[in-house]
């Protein structure tokens, strides 16, 4: 799904096939050979994990907030060590619906 943004802003999400995982002090918070990939003019490629293959029990939310005019208000977790390291969009603008119900990471490696 591609979204037009006005200007030269642009996103899309579509099925990766891909395997991601997300490592932190040796535990595996999160893997998944279905992430969704978001593409967004001006930042890094994104990897949404679905709920189900997050290990959620690990992370403690955040009571930080964000606003993104293209996909809406996210809400952030922790891990030890590492402060609002997940985010996700549990009510996303319709352009990226997709997202709902997936976890993002920073430091998600792409298994080889």
């Amino acid at each position: 799904m591609a979204q037009s943004l006005g200007g030269a802003h642009r996103i899309t999400v579509e099925p990766g096939t891909e395997h991601v995982r997300v490592v932190r002090d040796g535990r595996v918070l999160a893997e998944s050979r279905r992430p969704l990939v978001l593409r967004e003019t001006g930042c890094p490629v994104r990897y949404y994990l679905p709920a189900a293959h997050v290990r959620t029990d690990l992370l403690t939310p955040s009571a930080t907030r964000t606003h993104c005019p293209f996909k809406g208000d996210a809400s952030y977790w922790s891990v030890p060590g590492a402060d609002d390291m997940v985010w996700a969009y549990p009510d996303p603008k319709p352009g990226v619906a997709a997202i709902a119900d997936h976890y993002c990471f920073y430091d998600t490696e792409v298994v080889r």
